[in-house]
């Protein structure tokens, strides 16, 4: 360490001016984090405010707060380059934004959704047990077909398939595979997904999604069989 006590009383009075002017600039810098950020908990910070949006938040505020969060979840995206999980949970929270915001001015949002579950399909279609081919499915079944958007029910049907193989207990692929059933006119077909959707077991850290979920299957299980009958 230095000494300062050989040095004139001029020099000391300057160097203590220098000290107290890079402490005060220090001062005004943010501190930094601890540690970045994991994939992990950016994803599932995502995946706690996509829950308090779609299951919390009134009806009228839901189209504003999903166009903020695909703004933050497309910096995680940009983020974790590489990492199929960020551009899967980017691209339902754009989908929840476009079905809000609805007709055909959320067409743009939903093929950008389109893209993102593509683009993490391609890097690992299996991550988050095959979601990205869930999500992508239902796309195909809720969007108009040909001229307007690029809806397809066979294609949906095979898209639904394979995320069921990956994740043949999971709620969220049994209860959209009976809502295709549904909206297919299989409902009788449609009860049995829809059961298995209420019997799935429950997701770690999930509980509003799987209470939201979970209500939305015996509404949609109730339409299927009253539809049956």
């Amino acid at each position: 360490m230095t000494d300062f006590r050989n040095t004139s009383s001029s020099t000391r009075r300057w160097l203590t001016g220098c000290l107290v002017a890079s402490l005060a600039v220090l001062a005004l810098l943010p501190a930094l984090p601890a540690r970045a950020a994991t994939v992990s908990e950016a994803v599932g910070e995502l995946q706690h405010d996509w829950e308090a949006i779609r299951y919390q938040s009134p009806a009228a505020e839901r189209e504003k707060g999903f166009e903020a969060l695909a703004a933050k979840a497309h910096k995680v995206s940009e983020a974790f380059p590489g990492r199929a999980e960020p551009l899967v949970w980017e691209g339902i929270i754009v989908s929840s934004w476009a079905g809000e915001k609805g007709g055909l001015g959320a067409l743009s949002l939903v093929k950008q959704a389109k893209a993102l579950y593509e683009s993490a399909i391609a890097i690992d279609g299996s991550v988050l047990e095959g979601s990205a081919y869930n999500s992508l499915g239902v796309l195909y079944y809720k969007v108009p077909g040909w001229p307007v958007g690029f809806g397809d029910k066979a294609k949906a049907k095979e898209l639904l398939t394979k995320a069921l193989t990956l994740n043949p207990k999971g709620i969220d692929p049994n209860f959209f595979y009976g809502e295709y059933l549904v909206e297919t006119k299989q409902p009788q077909e449609a009860a049995a997904y829809l059961e298995r959707a209420l019997q799935a077991p429950p997701r770690p850290g999930r509980q509003i999604a799987d209470t939201g979920r979970r209500e939305e299957a015996r509404a949609l299980l109730d339409k299927a069989n009253k539809a049956a009958k």
